[in-house]
């Protein structure tokens, strides 16, 4: 959740609010635990010799950019020059720089310079910035008679109004708008606007999570929110009813050689019957087709159980990611709770673009630092409270995160436990890991947060981030063969303790800026021009070669450590906690670097995710009675688990999706050739 965020602030990276007379001032609140706690701000400056300036800080689970702008405007409402600087989420350095003189336009951030001849109006949009610059967007494409504008280094934006509220602040009333965005990213941006000539951002929501709305107004929030998510819903009804292509009555996969999760072997080609989303039969291939309602000729292709992503914190955009990646059912590690069994309800009635949805049940102690996810507590009844609603409304699991009070630990596992559920997540600040799982973890989430338990003593402060430059400075230094560490992975072992590594959010430790991240480097060229120049720019603070050494030795260490781990006979989910799709292929391919067969990774990431799940009596293998959650690739994946990019079709019950078309739809180039169903 927290990266489409990200991506929606970058997208948009700087400020205008020219329907403003100058020097006047505009405050915005940042708003987060359903617009009930402040996280930080945006002041807007408009002085008279036509700067604007902007601060904006915002905080939130111990991180968060500090930045500010400054810039001017042309006569069509473009940057003509724009500043950025301060620091990234993670403490990475910004400054950027923008200029344009005549034709002649020129930039230069931390990560990329560039050069471009522009003829006629076209926005610069930054790498790094504040959510403000919507209103510089808004105010000029309501300059352009067409309704389109180009956009330096490349792209189109367009915009379309969703609808208008009415907002007061005390006897103070005013119109506002609804409008989405096209161009930039994936999908849609939304965004509120003002409704005067020269229109400007009013609010910036992310429903269940921020609400950035101008100061006075912040009783509004709410309101606005419940109107976006209908507006959100019709356009991912449409969504979803061009992009998934129902299969009533009986479906034929013929020819489609198996994957065995269980047993992690492929095995001879086989001809499947499916009907009303469940597998009702499986044969030898033959050469006479049954008759079906529908009928796929796998042409000897690979068939796999419908993958699993283990750590997601979903949103409604972004399901058709994961599909298209062949990811059918996807673990929610903590988001809001109300926004969540929208979603779960939305996917289970077939509306919505979107995997599968294991919920697990987020409980957060309360701090300055605290993430407000789900439930934010303060002591055991609180704990008691969140876990007697989370059961009821059928969570298998629950995750406990960084500020959870270490003193109520056990107890608060023990009575999760009484209700047959699972207890997995960070470890408590100033807890060590080996502590967590004696008090019953069964789980724990990252890799980080593994091997901080020889990096931390009691007064390290885990909520910070501490627990990103600790691992990155220190794990270089860890001898694995020593007897403490040793001793460790034997301790997981015998308390059979599941590891989610998250291997690939993390490769940001060692990345420098201006290089390619590795976790997309892969990919990159298939990207919309701006997702793909965003993965240029580093989220760490690598101040010297040395550093970078370091880093990049700690990560290299990260990844086999998890071999060992595995090798060990320590369990493994595959999961993310990143960019949706995308993110879990690149996880795949470093299990293999690990020391993992492709096979055996392929097992992780199907077997794996089901039985810790809890679903596995219903899918994650391909057997009869099973769901119809199969996906088929070109290539073989068992032998080359770089093939997993390759996904050629993908079935999610009674519903077939082509990822070709979804990517097309996504502006991505797609990655294999649709097998479609006749």
């Amino acid at each position: 959740m927290k990266a489409i965020l990200a991506l929606g602030l970058s997208m948009f990276a700087a400020t205008a609010l020219c329907a403003e007379t100058a020097g006047d001032t505009t405050r915005y609140v940042a708003l987060v635990n359903g617009g009930t706690t402040k996280a930080g701000h945006q002041t807007v400056t408009r002085d008279g010799d036509g700067t604007t300036r902007v601060e904006f800080i915002f905080k939130d689970n111990g991180r968060g950019p500090e930045l500010k702008e400054e810039f001017k405007l042309g006569k069509d409402g473009t940057f003509i020059s724009y500043h950025v600087a301060g620091q990234s989420t993670f403490g990475a350095p910004i400054d950027e720089t923008f200029t344009r003189s005549g034709d002649k336009a020129s930039w230069k951030s931390t990560s990329d310079k560039g050069e471009q001849d522009v003829a006629g109006t076209a926005l610069y949009t930054p790498l790094g910035g504040t959510p403000e610059s919507f209103s510089v967007a808004f105010a000029a494409l309501a300059k352009r008679s067409d309704g389109k504008l180009p956009l330096i280094p490349s792209g189109m934006l367009t915009m379309r109004k969703l609808g208008e509220a009415e907002v007061t602040n005390g006897p103070e009333k005013r119109k506002v708008q609804l409008v989405a965005l096209t161009g930039i990213g994936f999908t849609p941006t939304i965004a509120w606007a003002t409704t005067d000539a020269s229109p400007r951002l009013f609010a910036f929501i992310f429903p269940g999570f921020l609400q950035l709305i101008e100061e006075g107004f912040e009783q509004n929030g709410a309101a606005l929110e419940t109107q976006q998510k209908a507006a959100e819903k019709e356009m991912l009804v449409a969504l979803q009813q061009r992009l998934a292509h129902p299969l009533a009555g009986t479906t034929l996969i013929h020819n489609a050689r198996i994957f065995d999760s269980e047993r992690a072997t492929l095995g001879a080609a086989s001809d499947l019957l499916l009907q009303d989303g469940r597998i009702i039969a499986i044969s030898d291939s033959g050469d006479e087709k049954r008759k079906a309602d529908h009928t796929v000729d796998a042409g000897g292709r690979v068939l796999l159980p419908g993958l699993f992503d283990m750590h997601a914190h979903t949103s409604f955009w972004e399901g058709g990611l994961h599909l298209a990646a062949g990811i059918t059912t996807i673990r929610d590690m903590g988001n809001d709770n109300t926004t969540l069994q929208q979603l779960i309800a939305q996917e289970e009635a077939g509306t919505l673009l979107a995997p599968h949805v294991v919920p697990a049940g987020f409980i957060e102690g309360e701090s300055p630092m605290s993430a407000r996810n789900g439930f934010v507590i303060k002591d055991l009844a609180g704990a008691k409270h969140a876990i007697d609603w989370y059961h009821e409304h059928n969570y298998p699991q629950i995750k406990i995160y960084n500020s959870f009070p270490k003193a109520i630990l056990p107890e608060t596992t023990a009575y999760a436990h009484s209700k047959g559920m699972r207890v997995s997540g960070h470890i408590p600040v100033f807890l060590r890991a080996h502590e967590a799982v004696e008090q019953g973890y069964d789980e724990i989430q990252h890799i980080n947060q593994v091997l901080l338990n020889f990096l931390v003593d009691d007064k390290t402060d885990t909520r910070t981030l501490e627990r990103f430059r600790l691992p990155a400075d220190k794990v270089a230094d860890l001898d694995f063969d020593s007897k403490p560490v040793q001793d460790y992975i034997a301790f997981l072992v015998r308390h059979k303790t599941v590891i989610d590594p998250t291997l690939t959010t993390f490769d940001f430790i060692r990345q420098r800026d201006g290089d390619l991240s590795q976790a997309y480097a892969a990919v990159a060229d298939n990207m919309p021009p701006d997702v793909r120049r965003g993965f240029f720019q580093a989220s760490m603070n690598i101040p010297d070669e040395a550093t970078h050494a370091r880093y990049e030795k700690s990560y290299a260490k990260m990844i086999d450590f998890t071999g060992r781990m595995y090798k060990a006979g320590i369990p493994l989910v595959a999961g993310t906690d990143a960019l949706a799709g995308f993110t879990l292929q690149r996880e795949l391919e470093l299990y293999v670097q690990a020391g993992l067969t492709p096979a055996q990774t392929l097992q992780v990431a199907t077997y794996n995710g089901a039985k810790y799940a809890r679903v596995l009596d219903d899918r994650g293998v391909v057997m009869q009675g099973k769901r119809a959650d199969l996906v088929l690739f070109d290539g073989d994946p068992t032998k080359n688990i770089s093939d997993v990019r390759k996904v050629a079709l993908v079935i999610k019950g009674d519903k077939a999706y082509y990822p070709s078309e979804i990517d097309e739809a996504l502006g991505i180039k797609p990655f294999a050739q649709p097998l479609t169903v006749h």
